[in-house]
């Protein structure tokens, strides 16, 4: 499952550089920070805070492409560069994918670091 979820050469290339032990490290704040990250992108969608919206997909986006996540960073994208929808059930359905992502990208970095 990691290798369709997570691109295992830049994941690789991260340990080679970082070190398995700091990366270790860094997928464990990840899996703790992100799920504030997702609350935060909800949370300022309800307050209709776009530059906070914002500011949450960025910090996803770049945080997942560290580790190889590329759909996950792509949906987190998505969000940045659009911002607020007129529509708030299209940022529900789109919030709502990028948590799906995010479940799958936790499970496949879990099972990198025990694999």
């Amino acid at each position: 499952m990691s290798a369709a979820v997570i691109d295992t050469t830049i994941f690789a290339e991260l340990q080679e550089a970082a070190g398995t032990e700091f990366v270790a490290e860094l997928v464990g704040t990840f899996l703790e920070e992100a799920p504030g990250m997702l609350a935060e992108l909800r949370s300022a969608r309800a307050a209709g805070d776009g530059e906070r919206f914002r500011r949450a997909a960025h910090s996803l986006k770049s945080n997942s492409h560290t580790f190889g996540a590329k759909t996950l960073g792509a949906l987190a994208r998505d969000l940045e560069v659009r911002g607020l929808a007129a529509d708030t059930a299209q940022d529900s359905v789109a919030l709502d994918a990028l948590e799906a992502a995010y479940k799958e990208v936790a499970a496949a970095l879990e099972e990198l670091g025990h694999g």
